[in-house]
């Protein structure tokens, strides 16, 4: 399994970026957000390794988060690779946690190829994922779970809490916890 590459952009689409590791070209689909961060000649990405009866396809992330999303993505029933990159390039990761958060089905819809029967499918199956997906993005998605989980017992909403520790910080659980109290004082 390929869980990584690292190379030099010879070719670069938002859809698809072609990368030189030591003489072989790799092709390797990204979604809008990647290809926005891609402003550097030699890059280093998460990827996705699929590989399929007729092909071998690399999907490759900037964000180790964005990646975790798509990963679990394509694991619900229904939703392939391309719905999950449509998702990816529609959404950043702590927009889509919102989303989950929110059991938005009309945001959900927003995005090419997904209509409202995928839309709540998707959503049921990524209930609770949310807080797992903010905490992604920082070193310890526990301690974003754990955060999240007291901020919910003192009563906030899971799509508050959501969108507040996508924006907090700090590493660890308690300072976590204060940072989001701090901010959700002020909605």
């Amino acid at each position: 399994m390929i869980v990584g590459i690292e190379g030099e952009i010879v070719f670069k689409d938002p859809s698809v970026v072609h990368l030189n590791v030591h003489g072989v070209i790799y092709e390797i689909f990204v979604s809008l957000q990647t290809y926005t961060a891609l402003t550097e000649a030699a890059v280093r990405l998460h990827t996705a390794h699929i590989i399929r009866e007729d092909a071998q396809l690399l999907y490759g992330f900037k964000e180790l988060s964005e990646k975790v999303l798509f990963t679990r993505l394509i694991k619900i029933s229904g939703v392939g690779p391309k719905v999950a990159m449509a998702i990816c390039s529609t959404f950043t990761t702590a927009q889509f946690a919102s989303v989950i958060a929110a059991n938005d089905i009309a945001g959900l819809k927003k995005v090419p190829g997904i209509g409202p029967k995928s839309a709540g499918r998707i959503l049921v199956e990524l209930n609770g994922f949310d807080a797992e997906l903010v905490g992604s993005g920082t070193s310890s998605s526990s301690a974003a779970a754990d955060a999240a989980l007291a901020l919910e017992s003192l009563g906030f909403k899971k799509e508050q809490i959501a969108s507040t520790l996508a924006s907090c910080q700090s590493q660890e659980t308690a300072s976590l916890v204060k940072e989001a109290l701090k901010k959700l004082q002020t909605l």
